[in-house]
């Protein structure tokens, strides 16, 4: 299946060539460090390309001071992580090994050069990209969370930092791993902790305090001002960044929980053009977040919308949940839909220890040898179920009607009808959730004869019904009796993407009549920021 990104350790690494490292030369300065200098640390701005002339550059493990990993850098390679893209923080620290000379470069002039030079773009992007894959295939991160497994509120941050395509590495409290990074930061063994490098330990830990330390939560200029604001990370809102970044206007895109939305669950997509052997949507998005970055366009996560309103200049005033304001020429909403949150006692209770509406190789890890039970009909449960198949001992999809003909691709059911280790079940629910501190059983009714059974599992995945998100508007655009954004026709606007307030556009599965596919979504973020220019030059 694809990934973000290649492989660091099969990549032939391409050199920059001679007159890309002149274009440094003459956008940069030369900076010496002494052997033994620390060049940048866990949470420092990635404000400066550092492209090494001569000496060597090693990776630091923050908690024994010494070499990480066994690779350097030395002449002719750089310093770099995908963040500097974004304009986040460094998450490895890095030290000369040697004395070392190199060329820096500002970032702001950096990314000018970059939008000049595609050649040379094309080479560091691909650097960058495979960087991160290693560091997520190895778990390698200097984010480490001990207590993953006992403690809700770190997996919360394990999924926002998974989701997110961030670096981190889990150990047990008990492990000896645990014990001795608790040492090293003077904390008490046995706890569960996030730490960030060695010096950062977050108290009450939240994926806000989390995406501060990465740079994804940065804050924003009182009214800063954009020419269009994409509310919603999804596949839409992400190809309507991606388009506005390559026709030069400023974007920023925010979403409330990661950049890839409700796509961003799907553990395999095989039916989108140009994958032959899948993707996952996160990865997919992800590679869009790259390429938008790459033409200028910002993303903030987790920040919502809680509020919007037109000025009297025509503009548009988005008020965040921190109290920050933002101002738009135009915005597209693109907040797509959430599963609906099913009315059985004591759900919430259990969400996060045992309930889950994403199946990812983060959830999947609670399911080894035991039972998962997927509730829907949908291609996302489809899929959720084919892909919890491998770690599950058995997989049981619950599905109210009588047929999955009318709500999931042909491909997937017939791979859910053949595959041994996942059963459908029709005409059946779930009506009691029991546990304790986690989801032990579930009461599942046969929606014909009302009998009921209760069966013993280790995860309950929901993935079933699509409430729009849609509340944060503020009466602004027209909603049809289910809360999705009315465009095109039906709203009075000039393009089928228009709503009925001049200046705001929907795209996605949150407009009504939409096909709800990830192709379909790209495809109508893509077009219309035609639309959006049309209205900021008309």
């Amino acid at each position: 299946m694809e990934t973000i990104g290649r492989d660091l350790r099969e990549m032939q690494r391409v050199p920059l060539a001679a007159s890309h490292v002149e274009a440094l030369r003459g956008a940069g300065k030369v900076a010496h460090y002494a052997a033994g200098t620390m060049i940048v640390r866990p949470g420092d701005p990635a404000d400066r390309f550092v492209y090494v002339e001569d000496g060597e550059i090693e990776v630091v493990n923050p908690f024994t001071s010494e070499r990480h990993v066994p690779s350097t850098l030395g002449p002719t390679q750089f310093m770099g992580e995908i963040s500097f893209l974004h304009g986040g923080s460094w998450t490895m620290p890095m030290r000369a090994a040697r004395d070392t000379r190199a060329i820096e470069v500002p970032r702001a002039a950096m990314m000018r050069l970059m939008s000049e030079i595609p050649e040379m773009s094309d080479i560091i992007i691909t650097v960058l990209a495979a960087r991160r894959r290693r560091q997520l295939d190895a778990r390698d991160g200097m984010l480490v969370l001990i207590g993953e497994e006992e403690d809700r509120d770190i997996r919360r941050i394990a999924e926002f930092a998974s989701r997110n395509h961030l670096p981190y590495t889990t150990y047990g409290t008990a492990s000896p791993e645990a014990e001795r990074i608790s040492a090293s930061c003077a904390i008490d063994a046995g706890r569960p902790a996030v730490i960030f490098g060695r010096d950062e330990v977050v108290a009450d830990p939240t994926p806000e305090k989390v995406a501060r330390l990465f740079g994804i939560n940065r804050d924003l200029a009182e009214c800063e001002r954009f020419d269009v604001l994409i509310v919603g990370g999804g596949p839409a809102g992400v190809a309507a960044g991606v388009y506005a970044g390559a026709e030069g206007l400023s974007a920023l895109v925010v979403d409330d929980i990661a950049i890839g939305g409700q796509a961003g669950t799907s553990s395999r997509i095989e039916n989108y053009m140009g994958f032959p052997t899948g993707i996952s949507g996160a990865d997919l998005v992800w590679r869009g977040e790259v390429q938008a970055m790459k033409f200028g366009t910002r993303f903030v996560v987790p920040r919502r919308v809680v509020m919007l309103e037109r000025l009297e200049d025509g503009q548009f005033c988005a008020t965040f949940d921190n109290g920050q304001r933002i101002r738009a020429g135009a915005v597209v909403v693109a907040t797509g839909v959430q599963y609906r949150r099913l009315p059985i006692d004591r759900l919430a209770e259990f969400e996060g220890a045992g309930v889950y509406y994403a199946a990812t190789e983060n959830e999947a890890r609670f399911c080894k040898e035991a039972e998962a039970i997927v509730i829907g009909g949908g291609n996302s449960a489809g899929q959720a179920a084919m892909f919890l198949s491998r770690a599950a001992s058995h997989v049981r999809v619950l599905v109210r009607g009588t047929s999955l003909a009318t709500s999931m691709s042909s491909y997937l059911s017939s791979r859910l009808e053949a595959d041994p280790a996942v059963t459908v079940e029709y005409g059946a629910e779930i009506v009691a959730l029991h546990g304790a501190d986690k989801l032990e059983t579930v009461t599942i009714r046969n929606v014909r004869d009302r009998t009921e059974r209760e069966i013993a599992l280790c995860a309950l995945f929901v993935m079933v019904g699509a409430a729009p998100n849609t509340e944060w508007l503020s009466g602004l655009v027209a909603l049809d009796d289910k809360g999705f954004v009315l465009t095109g026709d039906a709203a009075g606007g000039g393009s089928p993407y228009a709503t009925s307030q001049p200046g705001i556009f929907a795209v996605g599965d949150v407009r009504a009549g939409s096909v709800k596919r990830v192709a379909s979504s790209v495809g109508e973020g893509s077009v219309v920021i035609s639309k959006v220019w049309e209205h900021l030059n008309g």
